[in-house]
């Protein structure tokens, strides 16, 4: 019997403790835990080092086969992928604008309250109303068209302005066809106007744009708006804003940015402008011919002269076709009334004549810059104090002069009265920079310092 136990003992193999290093620190690990460490999963170590490829790997070890146990690795990064793809593709939905919509004739009724909410802003020839449509704060302008037109063609027209967009222009989100009336509707923007901004009738001292940068900010905003909608669209038409004028330019809060209002107006408003006048910057139709009693053959045409006057070039007066080079000549008066702080045109009362006198913006401005005497020795004001006494009284008389001179001479360059002799709204833009960057060099050249600590204590 013990033969037959010494015989089986010998075919059975015997397991001997392997020998371990006296610096090796791996545990001894039993017969069982290896049973169960072959059949489960161990995650891979994780290096503390910083972000890398396996910190998003999970490894799995098997020891079936060979000795050396083969890793079988899943990238998390795919699951990961999958979330942070559709998160980014959600937020940059959510970033797009808006497809142009054609409202309904009764959401716009519903949103002004039947037009009976209260109006923001009203003229002869438009008006506004503040309000929420489909969840969204607006602004809906009525405006008068010139020629009928149908949902197809208004859709259509929206397709190709709406591709436009421009931090310096207010968003155009759709329209409304009634009757001979067009109702566009903006997003609404916090702020003012730049003619209350310069000339708040309850306080007539005082103005937000107190600096010389703030307004030089303005223009450069305008300026690039111009030149985008002029240059950049993209439209197959030369595109042409035609309402350039101080109240249809907004200042945001708090950042003081320009935004120009009124961005495809004159592409849905206008049908044929052959019979179309304008002044100040709105566009009236012009009265059909009426027969003058006791003259046979004769017939006068009467105008409707109303709106802001002094933004409108001589060829637009004359035709009342707008163009890009009367959008240029409107800019320079937006120019000249943003650094003087002055209306376009004004009247003064003369206590001698006891009657009112005419003064225009552009004629002071060309006496500035274009009258002799630029020296006080040879008899003359200066050009300096010239400038001095025209350039707003609310900057405190702070400004970079020789900078002031430059933009007065482009504002009467955009004023030629030729429209061939203008500058493009390109050129005009690129001027406008680097008077920008001229003036924010005087700026932190005279800006006070910040950083010293005064004491008057005792030592």
């Amino acid at each position: 019997m013990c033969k037959t136990k010494m015989a089986v003992d010998a075919a059975q193999p015997i397991s001997t403790p392997a020998r371990r290093s006296r610096y090796s620190t791996t545990p001894k690990i039993s017969s069982t835990q290896q049973a169960q460490s072959s059949t489960q999963p161990t995650r891979s170590p994780v290096s503390k080092s910083g972000p890398t490829n396996s910190s998003n790997r999970v490894s799995y070890t098997s020891n079936s086969g060979s000795g050396s146990g083969s890793e079988y690795h899943l990238d998390t990064s795919v699951a990961t992928t999958s979330v942070s793809s559709q998160a980014s593709l959600t937020s940059f939905r959510a970033s797009l604008p808006d497809n142009p919509q054609v409202y309904d004739f009764s959401d716009i009724r519903a949103a002004t309250n039947n037009f009976l909410a209260k109006r923001y802003s009203s003229t002869s020839s438009s008006q506004s109303w503040r309000c929420t449509l489909h969840g969204k704060d607006v602004i809906i302008f009525q405006r008068r068209i010139q020629k009928s037109m149908e949902k197809a063609e208004l859709r259509a027209k929206l397709s190709v302005i709406c591709r436009s967009h421009y931090k310096s222009i207010i968003k155009l989100l759709g329209a409304s066809i009634s009757g001979d009336h067009i109702y566009l509707v903006y997003d609404f923007v916090v702020g003012s106007n730049l003619s209350l901004c310069l000339r708040n009738p309850r306080n007539p001292s005082y103005t937000v744009l107190s600096t010389w940068m703030s307004r030089i900010q303005i223009a450069t905003d305008v300026a690039h708006g111009l030149d985008y909608i002029h240059n950049t669209t993209g439209l197959e038409i030369d595109p042409v804003h035609k309402y350039v004028k101080s109240s249809g330019i907004i200042v945001t809060e708090p950042s003081f940015n320009a935004k120009i209002c009124h961005f495809g107006a004159a592409e849905l408003c206008s049908g044929s402008e052959s019979n179309a006048v304008t002044n100040g910057g709105e566009i009236y139709e012009e009265a059909p011919a009426v027969s003058t009693p006791g003259r046979k053959g004769s017939a006068t045409r009467t105008r409707e002269f109303e709106g802001v006057r002094g933004y409108i070039s001589p060829e637009f007066q004359l035709t009342g076709v707008a163009t890009q080079k009367s959008d240029v000549y409107a800019f320079g008066v937006v120019l000249l009334e943003l650094f003087s702080g002055e209306e376009p045109v004004r009247f003064k009362y003369d206590k001698t004549t006891g009657n009112y006198s005419k003064i225009s913006l552009i004629d002071t401005a060309r006496e500035v810059v274009e009258c002799g005497g630029d020296r006080e020795e040879d008899g003359g004001v200066g050009v300096e104090r010239r400038l001095r006494n025209w350039v707003d009284r609310r900057l405190s008389d702070s400004f970079p002069v020789e900078v002031a001179q430059k933009v007065i001479r482009l504002a009467l360059d955009c004023l030629h009265v030729e429209p061939d002799d203008r500058p493009d709204m390109r050129r005009v833009a690129g001027k406008i920079s680097k008077l920008y960057l001229e003036s924010k060099f005087w700026s932190d050249r005279v800006k006070m310092p910040t950083e010293i600590s005064v004491s008057l204590a005792p030592r």
